[in-house]
């Protein structure tokens, strides 16, 4: 397995709002992994998990939603490890939209 993703995602917008956001755009989220789909997605309280399918691989993601920021943690399968810089510059580009 590769090492993990991580990134945190700050915001203004209170745990509510912005958990509000990331289910009104959880169909979007596939788009950060090259030609992915969301397979599947459950909120556990404050945390959303749910899997990415891409290439033949899954990509298990988990969303921990705070008060002023989103934790992500993004864990990619060898294969796709290769790309992992690029999926992490997309995210600290993109992910705040979702927050939009």
């Amino acid at each position: 397995m590769a090492e993990p993703i991580t990134l945190d995602i700050p915001h203004k917008l209170g745990r509510d709002a912005a958990r509000a956001r990331i289910e009104a755009g959880s169909g979007r989220m596939a788009s950060f992994i090259p030609g992915g789909t969301v397979t599947d997605h459950r909120w556990e309280g404050d945390s959303l998990f749910f899997t990415v399918a891409a290439m033949g691989q899954t990509v298990a993601t988990r969303l921990d939603v705070h008060e002023d920021k989103v934790h992500a943690v993004l864990d990619l399968p060898p294969l796709l490890g290769m790309f992992a810089e690029r999926i992490r510059a997309k995210l600290q580009k993109d992910a705040p939209k979702l927050l939009e």
